[in-house]
């Protein structure tokens, strides 16, 4: 399960060894992380971290077949994580270490800087070749968040941007050694800790509204 650790101004939350998807025990145990990360006060920033192969590999497929009936409270949970991580009222670096898949990938998006390996690695939305259509939510986030042109490729081709491909798209901010990806992350957050703040969180709000009323939608968020 997820866990939190501080290094000085940053927290560090390690999502996890395994392939870390979204079961809701996991959902909630992220959740109260950002709870203590939103408590705490003075300078702080979050990096989202993880050790293996893996960031995320997205959505929970089976829990999500074994309990189909509630599959629409599921993906308001999902779509509340995007949502909370997008609007964090502290800065927010994703450190991606391995694989970051479909709604893994999402989440990295949310957050407001990435580093990722650059050597191995790839971060993906593969929902064109496995015949599962964002949701409205969904969409907005990865286009609030991507250019047009690397939007497109990605949502429609199921492109696997490696590293060094991803920095060049713009995907991601940062591509490095595998053993530097963590402490660059951390080093990013660290030099903005200071901007943590309500103004913070509020220009988040504003600037990425329309994807969040989307996101927040619990009366029809498959569309």
């Amino acid at each position: 399960m997820p866990t939190l650790g501080r290094q000085g101004d940053v927290f560090v939350l390690d999502l996890g060894d395994g392939e870390n998807r979204f079961h809701p025990d996991w959902i909630a145990s992220v959740n109260s992380a950002l709870d203590e990360v939103e408590k705490a006060e003075g300078p702080r920033a979050l990096v989202t971290a993880a050790t293996g192969k893996f960031w995320s590999n997205g959505l929970d497929l089976d829990w999500l077949f074994a309990h189909a009936e509630q599959h629409q409270e599921y993906v308001v949970s999902v779509h509340a994580l995007f949502a909370r991580v997008l609007s964090l009222p502290v800065i927010t670096v994703a450190a991606l270490q391995g694989h970051t898949f479909a709604a893994g990938a999402m989440l990295s998006l949310a957050h407001d800087f990435r580093v990722m390996r650059a050597d191995r690695g790839f971060w993906c939305l593969p929902e064109a070749d496995i015949h599962i259509p964002f949701t409205p939510g969904m969409s907005a986030l990865i286009q609030s968040r991507l250019t047009p042109r690397t939007a497109h490729e990605a949502m429609v081709t199921a492109r696997r941007f490696g590293g060094e491909d991803a920095l060049a798209a713009g995907v991601v901010d940062r591509a490095v050694a595998e053993d530097a990806v963590r402490t660059t992350a951390v080093e990013l957050a660290a030099s903005l800790a200071g901007k943590a703040s309500e103004t913070l969180g509020t220009i988040k709000s504003r600037m990425y509204a329309p994807a969040l009323e989307l996101l927040r939608d619990t009366t029809d968020p498959m569309g």
